[in-house]
Protein backbone atom coordinates (compact mmCIF):
# COMPACT_ATOMS: atom_id res chain seq x y z
CA UNK A 1 0.00 0.00 0.00
CA UNK A 2 1.37 3.35 -0.79
CA UNK A 3 2.12 5.99 1.88
CA UNK A 4 0.32 9.34 1.95
CA UNK A 5 1.75 12.20 3.88
CA UNK A 6 -0.68 14.35 5.49
CA UNK A 7 -1.03 18.27 4.76
CA UNK A 8 1.24 19.08 7.63
CA UNK A 9 5.12 19.70 7.87
CA UNK A 10 7.95 21.16 5.00
CA UNK A 11 7.43 21.95 1.90
CA UNK A 12 10.19 19.53 -0.14
CA UNK A 13 11.24 19.54 -3.72
CA UNK A 14 13.68 17.09 -5.84
CA UNK A 15 15.26 17.70 -8.80
CA UNK A 16 16.23 15.00 -10.69
CA UNK A 17 17.64 14.42 -13.95
CA UNK A 18 18.71 10.67 -13.90
CA UNK A 19 17.38 7.48 -12.75
CA UNK A 20 19.87 7.09 -10.01
CA UNK A 21 19.60 10.62 -8.07
CA UNK A 22 15.60 9.37 -8.44
CA UNK A 23 16.54 6.25 -6.87
CA UNK A 24 18.51 8.25 -4.33
CA UNK A 25 15.81 10.49 -3.30
CA UNK A 26 13.68 7.60 -2.68
CA UNK A 27 16.21 6.21 -0.47
CA UNK A 28 17.08 9.52 1.67
CA UNK A 29 13.16 9.74 1.75
CA UNK A 30 12.96 6.49 3.30
CA UNK A 31 15.18 7.32 5.95
CA UNK A 32 12.90 10.20 6.95
CA UNK A 33 9.62 8.46 7.00
CA UNK A 34 7.93 8.20 10.29
CA UNK A 35 7.57 4.16 11.97
CA UNK A 36 4.71 3.09 12.76
CA UNK A 37 4.23 3.71 16.42
CA UNK A 38 4.39 7.50 15.91
CA UNK A 39 1.33 9.26 15.28
CA UNK A 40 -0.31 8.79 11.95
CA UNK A 41 -1.05 12.64 10.99
CA UNK A 42 2.34 13.15 11.54
CA UNK A 43 4.87 14.22 8.57
CA UNK A 44 8.24 12.88 8.41
CA UNK A 45 10.54 16.06 7.08
CA UNK A 46 11.09 13.76 3.54
CA UNK A 47 6.99 11.89 3.37
CA UNK A 48 5.47 13.16 0.68
CA UNK A 49 7.66 15.19 -1.66
CA UNK A 50 7.16 16.60 -4.74
CA UNK A 51 9.44 15.40 -7.36
CA UNK A 52 10.25 17.40 -10.34
CA UNK A 53 11.66 14.99 -13.55
CA UNK A 54 14.14 17.90 -15.32
CA UNK A 55 13.85 15.34 -18.14
CA UNK A 56 16.34 14.36 -20.59
CA UNK A 57 16.56 13.63 -24.77
CA UNK A 58 18.32 10.22 -24.43
CA UNK A 59 15.80 7.56 -24.80
CA UNK A 60 17.10 5.18 -22.25
CA UNK A 61 17.55 7.57 -19.66
CA UNK A 62 13.74 8.83 -20.02
CA UNK A 63 12.63 5.36 -20.37
CA UNK A 64 14.47 4.69 -17.04
CA UNK A 65 12.65 8.01 -15.50
CA UNK A 66 9.45 6.82 -16.34
CA UNK A 67 9.41 3.65 -14.42
CA UNK A 68 11.35 5.20 -11.14
CA UNK A 69 9.05 7.78 -11.19
CA UNK A 70 6.44 4.74 -11.07
CA UNK A 71 8.07 3.35 -8.02
CA UNK A 72 7.59 7.07 -6.67
CA UNK A 73 4.20 7.98 -7.00
CA UNK A 74 3.99 3.98 -5.50
CA UNK A 75 5.67 5.16 -2.40
CA UNK A 76 3.21 8.12 -2.23
CA UNK A 77 5.63 10.75 -3.62
CA UNK A 78 4.15 13.14 -6.93
CA UNK A 79 6.07 13.19 -9.52
CA UNK A 80 5.93 16.71 -12.01
CA UNK A 81 7.22 15.73 -15.17
CA UNK A 82 8.75 18.74 -16.94
CA UNK A 83 10.06 18.23 -20.55
CA UNK A 84 12.69 20.29 -19.46
CA UNK A 85 15.23 19.98 -23.01
CA UNK A 86 12.05 20.24 -25.44
CA UNK A 87 12.82 22.79 -27.94
CA UNK A 88 14.76 26.06 -27.70
CA UNK A 89 11.92 27.89 -25.67
CA UNK A 90 11.53 24.66 -22.96
CA UNK A 91 14.05 25.81 -20.67
CA UNK A 92 12.20 29.20 -20.20
CA UNK A 93 8.96 27.71 -19.89
CA UNK A 94 10.22 25.26 -17.32
CA UNK A 95 12.05 27.85 -15.05
CA UNK A 96 8.81 29.96 -15.30
CA UNK A 97 6.46 27.42 -14.08
CA UNK A 98 8.97 25.96 -10.75
CA UNK A 99 9.78 29.65 -9.57
CA UNK A 100 6.45 30.06 -7.48
CA UNK A 101 7.17 26.69 -6.48
CA UNK A 102 10.77 26.95 -5.77
CA UNK A 103 9.99 30.12 -3.47
CA UNK A 104 7.73 28.48 -1.89
CA UNK A 105 9.79 25.25 -0.61
CA UNK A 106 11.60 24.82 2.57
CA UNK A 107 13.66 22.06 1.36
CA UNK A 108 15.08 21.64 -1.81
CA UNK A 109 16.98 18.28 -2.36
CA UNK A 110 18.82 17.92 -5.72
CA UNK A 111 20.93 15.14 -7.39
CA UNK A 112 23.26 17.06 -9.79
CA UNK A 113 24.93 20.22 -8.64
CA UNK A 114 26.98 20.42 -11.48
CA UNK A 115 23.75 20.61 -13.69
CA UNK A 116 23.43 24.03 -14.98
CA UNK A 117 19.52 23.47 -15.40
CA UNK A 118 19.95 23.21 -11.19
CA UNK A 119 22.58 26.01 -10.50
CA UNK A 120 20.32 28.08 -11.95
CA UNK A 121 17.12 26.98 -9.96
CA UNK A 122 19.29 27.54 -6.81
CA UNK A 123 19.29 31.09 -7.69
CA UNK A 124 16.00 31.67 -7.55
CA UNK A 125 15.10 29.41 -4.14
CA UNK A 126 14.64 30.67 -0.64
CA UNK A 127 14.68 27.38 0.65
CA UNK A 128 16.40 27.26 4.12
CA UNK A 129 17.56 23.07 3.37
CA UNK A 130 19.29 21.81 1.21
CA UNK A 131 20.13 18.29 0.27
CA UNK A 132 22.31 16.73 -2.45
CA UNK A 133 21.89 13.01 -2.89
CA UNK A 134 24.14 11.09 -4.87
CA UNK A 135 24.88 11.32 -8.52
CA UNK A 136 27.29 8.56 -8.46
CA UNK A 137 31.14 9.16 -8.40
CA UNK A 138 30.35 13.03 -8.97
CA UNK A 139 28.87 13.27 -5.48
CA UNK A 140 33.32 12.52 -4.26
CA UNK A 141 34.31 15.48 -6.79
CA UNK A 142 31.44 17.80 -5.38
CA UNK A 143 32.45 17.29 -2.20
CA UNK A 144 35.94 17.81 -2.40
CA UNK A 145 35.34 20.86 -4.74
CA UNK A 146 32.93 22.65 -2.11
CA UNK A 147 35.76 21.59 0.68
CA UNK A 148 38.14 23.27 -1.11
CA UNK A 149 36.37 26.52 -2.28
CA UNK A 150 36.97 25.46 -5.91
CA UNK A 151 34.63 26.07 -8.88
CA UNK A 152 32.46 23.18 -9.72
CA UNK A 153 33.70 21.15 -12.86
CA UNK A 154 32.81 17.65 -13.33
CA UNK A 155 35.71 15.32 -12.92
CA UNK A 156 36.60 14.65 -16.92
CA UNK A 157 36.01 18.27 -17.94
CA UNK A 158 38.52 19.67 -15.27
CA UNK A 159 41.95 20.54 -16.65
CA UNK A 160 40.81 22.40 -19.57
CA UNK A 161 40.62 25.69 -20.38
CA UNK A 162 36.49 26.98 -19.77
CA UNK A 163 34.59 27.61 -22.30
CA UNK A 164 32.55 29.83 -24.40
CA UNK A 165 29.35 28.82 -22.33
CA UNK A 166 31.61 28.29 -19.05
CA UNK A 167 32.40 31.90 -18.88
CA UNK A 168 28.83 33.44 -19.40
CA UNK A 169 27.57 30.99 -16.88
CA UNK A 170 30.13 31.43 -14.43
CA UNK A 171 28.65 34.17 -12.82
CA UNK A 172 25.03 31.97 -12.27
CA UNK A 173 27.37 28.44 -11.00
CA UNK A 174 29.42 30.95 -8.50
CA UNK A 175 26.30 31.87 -7.14
CA UNK A 176 24.76 28.10 -6.49
CA UNK A 177 28.20 26.99 -5.09
CA UNK A 178 27.62 29.79 -2.45
CA UNK A 179 23.52 28.26 -2.31
CA UNK A 180 25.65 25.29 -1.36
CA UNK A 181 27.74 26.48 1.00
CA UNK A 182 25.94 26.27 5.04
CA UNK A 183 25.27 29.88 6.53
CA UNK A 184 23.98 30.86 9.54
CA UNK A 185 20.13 30.87 8.16
CA UNK A 186 20.26 27.58 5.70
CA UNK A 187 21.67 23.75 6.17
CA UNK A 188 23.34 21.36 3.61
CA UNK A 189 23.09 17.94 3.70
CA UNK A 190 25.05 15.40 1.45
CA UNK A 191 23.27 12.16 1.64
CA UNK A 192 25.89 9.50 -0.14
CA UNK A 193 26.94 5.97 -0.36
CA UNK A 194 30.37 7.42 -1.57
CA UNK A 195 33.79 7.70 0.26
CA UNK A 196 34.73 11.38 1.22
CA UNK A 197 38.46 12.64 2.28
CA UNK A 198 37.28 15.63 3.55
CA UNK A 199 34.07 16.91 4.84
CA UNK A 200 32.83 20.71 3.65
CA UNK A 201 32.60 22.80 7.42
CA UNK A 202 29.05 22.89 8.29
CA UNK A 203 27.74 20.54 6.07
CA UNK A 204 25.67 17.23 7.32
CA UNK A 205 26.95 13.98 5.92
CA UNK A 206 24.12 11.24 6.09
CA UNK A 207 25.10 7.76 4.60
CA UNK A 208 22.80 6.06 2.08
CA UNK A 209 22.59 2.20 3.39
CA UNK A 210 20.18 1.22 0.15
CA UNK A 211 17.36 0.04 2.85
CA UNK A 212 14.84 0.83 0.84
CA UNK A 213 16.30 -1.18 -2.12
CA UNK A 214 16.49 -3.86 0.02
CA UNK A 215 13.41 -3.58 1.97
CA UNK A 216 11.55 -3.31 -2.12
CA UNK A 217 13.30 -5.87 -4.05
CA UNK A 218 14.90 -9.40 -3.68
CA UNK A 219 16.98 -11.25 -2.06
CA UNK A 220 17.84 -12.30 -5.70
CA UNK A 221 18.07 -15.43 -7.83
CA UNK A 222 21.52 -16.08 -8.13
CA UNK A 223 23.13 -17.80 -11.16
CA UNK A 224 26.57 -19.57 -11.38
CA UNK A 225 28.04 -17.12 -14.28
CA UNK A 226 29.53 -13.62 -13.72
CA UNK A 227 27.74 -10.78 -15.10
CA UNK A 228 29.64 -7.56 -16.93
CA UNK A 229 28.88 -4.21 -16.25
CA UNK A 230 29.22 -1.03 -18.97
CA UNK A 231 30.30 2.03 -18.44
CA UNK A 232 30.60 5.14 -20.60
CA UNK A 233 33.86 5.90 -20.41
CA UNK A 234 34.19 5.83 -24.13
CA UNK A 235 31.40 8.21 -24.81
CA UNK A 236 32.68 10.91 -22.14
CA UNK A 237 35.92 10.41 -23.91
CA UNK A 238 38.05 9.15 -21.30
CA UNK A 239 38.85 5.75 -22.64
CA UNK A 240 39.72 4.69 -26.27
CA UNK A 241 36.94 2.61 -27.75
CA UNK A 242 39.28 -0.22 -29.46
CA UNK A 243 40.89 -0.77 -25.61
CA UNK A 244 37.35 -0.67 -24.07
CA UNK A 245 36.31 -3.58 -26.27
CA UNK A 246 39.58 -5.56 -26.03
CA UNK A 247 39.40 -5.15 -22.03
CA UNK A 248 35.58 -6.22 -22.37
CA UNK A 249 36.74 -9.66 -23.73
CA UNK A 250 39.36 -10.27 -21.83
CA UNK A 251 37.28 -10.32 -18.70
CA UNK A 252 34.34 -11.87 -20.21
CA UNK A 253 36.82 -14.68 -21.12
CA UNK A 254 38.48 -14.58 -17.71
CA UNK A 255 35.21 -14.44 -16.10
CA UNK A 256 32.90 -16.48 -17.80
CA UNK A 257 30.54 -14.15 -18.26
CA UNK A 258 27.75 -13.91 -20.64
CA UNK A 259 25.87 -10.85 -20.24
CA UNK A 260 26.53 -7.61 -20.21
CA UNK A 261 24.40 -4.85 -18.72
CA UNK A 262 24.85 -1.42 -20.68
CA UNK A 263 25.49 1.94 -19.09
CA UNK A 264 22.46 4.23 -20.07
CA UNK A 265 24.42 6.49 -22.09
CA UNK A 266 26.41 3.76 -24.19
CA UNK A 267 26.09 4.25 -28.20
CA UNK A 268 24.14 1.59 -30.02
CA UNK A 269 26.84 1.39 -32.30
CA UNK A 270 30.05 0.75 -29.89
CA UNK A 271 26.71 -1.90 -27.87
CA UNK A 272 26.35 -4.04 -31.34
CA UNK A 273 30.36 -4.21 -32.14
CA UNK A 274 30.08 -5.47 -28.16
CA UNK A 275 27.65 -8.34 -28.91
CA UNK A 276 29.29 -9.18 -32.12
CA UNK A 277 33.07 -9.62 -31.41
CA UNK A 278 32.44 -10.61 -27.73
CA UNK A 279 29.26 -13.27 -27.78
CA UNK A 280 28.00 -11.26 -24.43
CA UNK A 281 24.40 -11.15 -24.55
CA UNK A 282 23.73 -7.57 -24.30
CA UNK A 283 20.73 -6.17 -21.61
CA UNK A 284 19.35 -2.91 -21.62
CA UNK A 285 18.29 -2.18 -18.00
CA UNK A 286 14.71 -0.62 -17.26
CA UNK A 287 15.75 0.47 -13.78
CA UNK A 288 19.39 1.63 -12.03
CA UNK A 289 21.60 -2.00 -11.82
CA UNK A 290 21.42 -1.70 -8.13
CA UNK A 291 17.67 -2.44 -8.12
CA UNK A 292 17.99 -4.94 -11.38
CA UNK A 293 20.49 -6.75 -9.52
CA UNK A 294 18.68 -6.59 -6.04
CA UNK A 295 15.63 -7.65 -7.70
CA UNK A 296 17.43 -11.00 -9.92
CA UNK A 297 18.81 -13.50 -11.42
CA UNK A 298 22.24 -12.05 -11.50
CA UNK A 299 25.57 -13.75 -11.48
CA UNK A 300 27.91 -14.58 -8.83
CA UNK A 301 29.97 -12.36 -9.89
CA UNK A 302 29.98 -8.87 -10.85
CA UNK A 303 32.81 -7.60 -12.81
CA UNK A 304 33.02 -3.85 -13.29
CA UNK A 305 35.01 -1.02 -14.65
CA UNK A 306 35.69 2.05 -12.05
CA UNK A 307 32.25 3.46 -11.72
CA UNK A 308 29.50 4.28 -9.10
CA UNK A 309 28.26 0.61 -8.66
CA UNK A 310 31.36 -0.85 -6.98
CA UNK A 311 30.44 1.30 -4.10
CA UNK A 312 26.71 1.25 -4.33
CA UNK A 313 26.20 -2.69 -5.29
CA UNK A 314 27.45 -4.38 -2.48
CA UNK A 315 25.26 -1.96 -0.22
CA UNK A 316 22.41 -3.09 -1.82
CA UNK A 317 23.20 -6.98 -2.50
CA UNK A 318 24.54 -6.98 1.77
CA UNK A 319 23.45 -10.13 3.10
CA UNK A 320 23.72 -12.11 -0.40
CA UNK A 321 26.59 -14.48 -1.86
CA UNK A 322 27.53 -12.07 -5.27
CA UNK A 323 30.89 -10.86 -5.25
CA UNK A 324 31.52 -7.56 -6.97
CA UNK A 325 35.13 -7.20 -8.81
CA UNK A 326 36.52 -4.35 -10.65
CA UNK A 327 38.73 -3.80 -12.94
CA UNK A 328 41.52 -1.36 -13.00
CA UNK A 329 42.03 1.13 -15.66
CA UNK A 330 45.42 0.74 -17.65
CA UNK A 331 46.59 4.15 -18.41
CA UNK A 332 47.38 3.11 -22.23
CA UNK A 333 43.77 2.88 -22.40
CA UNK A 334 43.34 6.80 -21.99
CA UNK A 335 43.01 9.61 -24.45
CA UNK A 336 44.64 11.93 -25.47
CA UNK A 337 41.95 13.95 -24.63
CA UNK A 338 41.40 12.42 -21.49
CA UNK A 339 41.33 15.30 -18.34
CA UNK A 340 44.61 15.15 -16.69
CA UNK A 341 42.94 14.27 -13.54
CA UNK A 342 41.26 10.65 -14.87
CA UNK A 343 43.75 8.37 -13.94
CA UNK A 344 43.79 9.49 -10.86
CA UNK A 345 39.89 10.02 -9.63
CA UNK A 346 39.50 6.52 -11.08
CA UNK A 347 41.81 4.99 -9.55
CA UNK A 348 40.27 6.61 -6.37
CA UNK A 349 37.05 5.21 -6.90
CA UNK A 350 38.62 1.83 -7.20
CA UNK A 351 40.69 1.73 -3.98
CA UNK A 352 38.04 3.23 -2.08
CA UNK A 353 35.77 0.73 -2.49
CA UNK A 354 36.02 -1.29 1.06
CA UNK A 355 33.80 -4.25 -0.24
CA UNK A 356 34.96 -5.73 -3.44
CA UNK A 357 37.61 -7.66 -5.14
CA UNK A 358 40.27 -5.58 -7.30
CA UNK A 359 40.87 -7.32 -10.82
CA UNK A 360 44.36 -5.64 -12.60
CA UNK A 361 43.91 -4.02 -15.40
CA UNK A 362 43.72 -6.84 -18.11
CA UNK A 363 45.55 -7.15 -22.03
CA UNK A 364 44.51 -8.36 -24.94
CA UNK A 365 43.46 -11.58 -25.65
Amino acid sequence: MSRRAGSAGPRTLAFVESPVQLLNVLEWAHTRVRTPEHDEHEQAPGAGLTLVVLSPIDPMTRGQLRRMSELAREEGHQVRWEEARGGPMAPFQTIGGLTGMLRRADRVVLGDPFSRYVQLLLTITRARDLVVVDDGTATMEFVAQLAGGERLVRWHRKGGRPGARDLVFAPVSSVARRRLTPSGNRTVEIFSSMPMEETPVGVTVTANAFAWTRSRFGPPRITKGADLVGTSLVETGVVDGDRYLEAVRALAKAHGATRYFAHRREATDKLHRLAVETGLEIVRPDLPLELIARRGPVGRTIVSFPSTVVHTLPLALVGTDVRVAVCDIDPEWLTRNASPRAQGFLSGVTGSAPDVTRLSAVTAV
